[in-house]
């Protein structure tokens, strides 16, 4: 499992975010050499995990749980062959692309090393907005995502450190449970009838997830 590309986006001016100021930083680039990744702190204050990355509207992006998103190179293969266009690494607005790990089958929970020291947390899948679609200029584009149901996954930091491309990426933690983030994603978004199944994943799951599944289970109680 390597990592081949650490993605930065830079404040963009353009009509289709639904930001009110008019900027996005889903437009991510490839860099080189290291970059420094961190936890940034709450949502709504803190930006990305990733030193250079911008977060343009940190009401729904960034924070600590949200501190990094990850995508697997081969679901944006899937997604070349099915849109008929290539996608560079950082088209999804990913900080991360990895290859030879399934981003989507990742547990809620599981934790990877990515270079010498930088430990990262699986936390969610990725909702798709506005901006997404945007951003990628193809038709109906949340609603084929949400369909597909390859999110890619939000990452807190639990060790800090340096990564750059070419880092090996190893899983180093497992949790006890079948929580994965394409079932939370599911659960979030077309099946919310699963949302009781994923309480087995505790406090790993993203705090709004827990929230919602928790009220899920009030709301139905007999």
């Amino acid at each position: 499992m390597k990592l081949l590309s650490v993605n930065l986006g830079r404040p963009k001016a353009v009509p289709y975010t639904d930001n009110p100021e008019g900027v996005t930083g889903i437009d991510k680039q490839p860099v080189e050499g290291p970059v420094r990744v961190a936890a940034p702190g709450p949502k709504g204050i803190g930006g990305s995990g990733l030193a250079g990355d911008a977060v343009c509207k940190r009401e729904h992006h960034g924070g600590n749980d949200q501190a990094v998103y990850a995508v697997a190179r081969e679901d944006l293969d899937d997604w070349e062959r099915e849109l008929g266009r290539p996608l560079a690494n950082g088209s999804f607005g990913e900080n991360l692309t990895i290859e030879g790990l399934d981003v989507s089958g990742a547990l809620i929970g599981e934790r990877w090393r990515i270079g010498a020291g930088v430990v990262l947390e699986v936390s969610s899948g990725r909702i798709p907005c506005r901006t997404f679609q945007g951003h990628l200029g193809e038709k109906r584009w949340v609603k084929r995502f949400t369909e597909k149901g390859a999110s890619g996954a939000y990452l807190r930091v639990i060790e800090p450190g340096e990564i750059r491309a070419g880092d090996r990426v190893e899983i180093v933690h497992r949790p006890d449970h079948d929580v994965t983030v394409a079932l939370q994603f599911r659960a979030v978004t077309t099946e919310r009838e699963l949302l009781p199944r994923l309480l087995v994943a505790g406090t790993a799951l993203h705090p709004e997830t827990l929230a919602a599944a928790r009220k899920y289970v009030e709301q139905h109680a007999s």
